[in-house]
C-alpha cells in the first residue's frame, strides 16, 4: 500500500507556511531557553496565569514547563510555583517581557510593581538606597506603583522572593563595619560573604542591602520586610525631666498578721495577690531607680487598694489633687474599670498593667496587655504563609474551640480534624493513623485544657521520628502553657510555634540586669517583676521624651527586657498594646521568628 498525501497540505500558500514555521520555531526557542535561576511564588487570591506572566516577564510555555500541575489542575491558592529567571536580553523582541529597558549606556528604568520597596530595588540591582534617591528625587518619600525609577546599569540583577522565611535583609549604616554588624546581628563576616558574594569585590558600603540568616537578626525589628533598629527612648532627648506616677496595687496589707511570722511566711510563699503585687512592685521600683540614675527625677506614690471600692474612692480623691503624669493600676480588671470611670481622672492616662482580661475602653485608658484577637490574627497570618498544599494538616480542637476549628478549616480546606476524647486526651492509635510519612505533618492545637495540652504534645513528639516530621502550632498560648510540667525537650522536639506578649528573659544578654536586680532584692527577677520594670520604664521614657504618653505614640514600637509596646487607638480615646512576639521552640532554646 502506497503513502497517500492529503492534497489540502499543498494548498497552503508559501507565505502562510513560512509564517507558521516562524512562529513554531519562535515558540520552540522561547520554550527551550535555559533559566539562569528560579524563584518561588506562592499562589494567592486574585492570581491568574496572565497576571503571573506579566509580573515575571515569562511566557505560558515557560511557566508550564516547570509547573506541569498548573496545566492539569489550574492555579490553586497556596500552590508553590517555580518561576524561571532569565538574564536580561538586548533584543527588541524581549523589551516587553522585562521590567527594565535600557535608555543609555549608564542607566536603565525600572517600572515599580505592587509591594516593591526601595530596599528591594537596591538589593536587586546591587546599589544603595541613597544612590536611588539621588537619581530619583521623586521617590524620597516612597515608591508609587507604575512609577519609572532610574537605575544604575548592572549586568546581573539578583532577584529575591516576595517572602523568604530563611533570610532577612539589612541596610548597612554609615561607617558601619563587619565587627559592628556582628555585635548587632550576631552574623560574622564569613557568613555575610557567603550570602552576599559581591561583598568580596565592593566591601561594605553605606546604604547597601545585605542578606542575612533569618535566625540571626539581634533585637532589630522587621519593617516593610527590612530589618531596622527599634526606637531607643533612653538615648533620646528628654523634654520633661520631672515625672510623677501613681501605682495602685492590692497589697491587702491590712490582712497580713505581721505579729505571726509563720503565717506571714506561709502567705508569701504561695502565689496570690500579695506575692503578685510585691513582685510587680519590685520591678517598678527598679525601673524608677534606673530612670533616676539616667538623669530623670521620677516621683513614685504607691497606694494599697486593699481590693475595696471604698478604699478606691479615697485614692481617687488623692489622685485628683496630686495630678500624676500617669496612673498604673489597679491590678484587678473590675477595680481598674471602677477607677477609670471616675470623671476627675479623665485627663490622666490610666494604664491596665497585668491582667489579660479586657478593660472598658474610656478616654485615656491604656490596655498594656496584648489581647487574644491580636495573637490569633498574627498566627492565622503566619500559618497562611507557612502552610501549603504540600503539607499534611491536622487540626486538634476541643469543644470550647469549635469556632476556631471552623476558621482554620476555611483557611486549609484539605486539613483533617482530630477530636479529643471526653477525658481530654488523644487515642495513641488515632494519632498514629492520622499522621503520615510522605509529607510534613502540621498540627494546629486549639485548647486551654492542660491535660489535653500535655497529652497531645507528648504524643505528637513521640510520632516525630526519622520517618515522620511533625510540627505543632497554636493560635493562642494562654498562661496554661506556663505549667512547669511541660518539658522543654518535648516542646523543642515538635518545634512548638505560637505568638505571645512576653518573651522569656535571655540570661546571657541580660546578665548585668539580672545580677543588679538580684543584688537589690535578694532574688532573680520573675515574669511579674520584669513586667513591672518594662512597663514603667516605657511609660516614664515616653513621658520624658514626648512630654506625655499620647504624644509618644508616633515614635513607634518600643522593646525592653521581655516586653514590647505598640499602642494603637481604640474607641472613646483609649489605646491598646498590639505588640507581640512570634516564638518557636528548637531543642532546649526559644527563638523569635521575624517575618
Amino acid at each position: 500500500m502506497g503513502i497517500v498525501f492529503d492534497k489540502a497540505i499543498f494548498m497552503i500558500p508559501f507565505r502562510s507556511f513560512f509564517i507558521l514555521c516562524f512562529f513554531m520555531l519562535s515558540g520552540f526557542w522561547s520554550f527551550a531557553q535555559i533559566p539562569d535561576s528560579f524563584i518561588t511564588h506562592k499562589v494567592k487570591r486574585g492570581d491568574t496565569v496572565e497576571s503571573l506572566l506579566e509580573q515575571y516577564g515569562i511566557n505560558q510555555n515557560q511557566l508550564l514547563e516547570y509547573n506541569p500541575s498548573v496545566e492539569k489542575l489550574g492555579l490553586r491558592r497556596r500552590m508553590n510555583l517555580r518561576i524561571p529567571v532569565f538574564e536580561l536580553k538586548q533584543e527588541a523582541t524581549l523589551e516587553k517581557t522585562i521590567e527594565t529597558q535600557e535608555v543609555d549606556s549608564d542607566f536603565t528604568f525600572h517600572v515599580v510593581a505592587p509591594k516593591e520597596t526601595k530596599w528591594r530595588l537596591a538589593y536587586q540591582y546591587k546599589t544603595t538606597i541613597e544612590i536611588l534617591d539621588s537619581l530619583n528625587p521623586q521617590i524620597k518619600e516612597g515608591l508609587k506603583i507604575g512609577q519609572e525609577v532610574r537605575i544604575p546599569l548592572t549586568f546581573e540583577p539578583q532577584f529575591i522572593p516576595e517572602k523568604d522565611s530563611l533570610y532577612n535583609y539589612y541596610k548597612v549604616l554609615p561607617k558601619e563595619g563587619f565587627y559592628r554588624i556582628e555585635k548587632k546581628l550576631g552574623v560574622n563576616q564569613a557568613t555575610l560573604d557567603s550570602l552576599n558574594p559581591n561583598l568580596k569585590e565592593t566591601g561594605l558600603i553605606a546604604g547597601m542591602v545585605l542578606k542575612i540568616p533569618g535566625a540571626q537578626s539581634g533585637d532589630l525589628k522587621i519593617e516593610n520586610d527590612l530589618l531596622v533598629e527599634r526606637v531607643n527612648l533612653a538615648d533620646s532627648t528628654f523634654q520633661k525631666n520631672e515625672i510623677k506616677l501613681a501605682l495602685l496595687l492590692p497589697f491587702k496589707a491590712n490582712e497580713i498578721e505581721f505579729d505571726s511570722l509563720e503565717d506571714t511566711k506561709r502567705l508569701l510563699q504561695t502565689r496570690n495577690l500579695h506575692t503578685l503585687s510585691l513582685d510587680f512592685y519590685t520591678g517598678v521600683i527598679f525601673a524608677v531607680e534606673q530612670a533616676n540614675k539616667g538623669g530623670l527625677s521620677v516621683h513614685l506614690n504607691t497606694y494599697d487598694t486593699e481590693n475595696r471600692y471604698s478604699r478606691l474612692d479615697e485614692i481617687v480623691d488623692s489622685l485628683s489633687t496630686e495630678k500624676p503624669d500617669f496612673v498604673v493600676g489597679p491590678l484587678i480588671t473590675n477595680n481598674f474599670d471602677y477607677v477609670s470611670n471616675n470623671k476627675v481622672l479623665e485627663e490622666i492616662p490610666k494604664i491596665a498593667p497585668l491582667s489579660s482580661n479586657p478593660v472598658v475602653f474610656r478616654k485615656n485608658v491604656y490596655q498594656s496587655v496584648t489581647q487574644v484577637d491580636d495573637f490569633r490574627s498574627k498566627m492565622f497570618s503566619f500559618l497562611e504563609k507557612t502552610i501549603d498544599t504540600t503539607h499534611h494538616v491536622v487540626i486538634v480542637a476541643d469543644s470550647m474551640n469549635r469556632m476556631i476549628e471552623r476558621k482554620l478549616k476555611d483557611k486549609f480546606p484539605w486539613a483533617i480534624t482530630l477530636r479529643p476524647e471526653k477525658g481530654d486526651y488523644i487515642l495513641p492509635e488515632l494519632a498514629d493513623s492520622l499522621l503520615i510519612d510522605s509529607l510534613p505533618n502540621k498540627v494546629i492545637l486549639e485548647t486551654q485544657s492542660f491535660p489535653l495540652i500535655a497529652n497531645a504534645l507528648s504524643q505528637f513528639n513521640a510520632q516525630n521520628s526519622g520517618e515522620r516530621d511533625v510540627q505543632v502550632f497554636t493560635t493562642y498560648r494562654s498562661n496554661v502553657y506556663n505549667n512547669e510540667n511541660l518539658s522543654r525537650k518535648v516542646l523543642g522536639g515538635i518545634q512548638f510555634t505560637y505568638s505571645v506578649g512576653f518573651k522569656p528573659l535571655d540570661y546571657t544578654a541580660n546578665l548585668a540586669f539580672i545580677q543588679s536586680y538580684e543584688s537589690r532584692f535578694g532574688k532573680p527577677p520573675n515574669k511579674e517583676s520584669i513586667r513591672g520594670y518594662d512597663l514603667v520604664m516605657d511609660l516614664v521614657l515616653r513621658t520624658a521624651v514626648a512630654s506625655g504618653i499620647e504624644n509618644s505614640l508616633t515614635l513607634g514600637e518600643t522593646q525592653y527586657r521581655s516586653n514590647r509596646f505598640f499602642y494603637r487607638p481604640e474607641t472613646n480615646g483609649s489605646f491598646l498594646n498590639a505588640a507581640l512576639f512570634l516564638l518557636q521552640h528548637r531543642g532546649y532554646e526559644i527563638f523569635e521568628i521575624k517575618e
